[in-house]
């Protein structure tokens, strides 16, 4: 399950990232589902990355340390 997750996101992220990348090279501007995506897919990677910090900090510090 984490493959197809992970492999999704790569194509996602290179697909979003070649096309922004081929408009400013031609100055064109992006297209709203472009950048919307791009907008969704930089939410979900700041999510993760809370999350898994989190995470990992559960697991190092365990949950007494934690707990405000």
């Amino acid at each position: 399950m984490f493959e197809v997750a992970a492999l999704t996101y790569g194509v996602l992220a290179s697909f979003i990232m070649a096309s922004a990348g081929r408009n400013r090279r031609e100055k064109r501007r992006n297209p709203p589902l472009l950048t919307l995506l791009g907008l969704t897919l930089m939410a979900l990677s700041a999510t993760m990355a809370v999350l898994l910090l989190g995470y990992a900090a559960w697991n190092t510090f365990g949950p007494a340390a934690l707990s405000i």
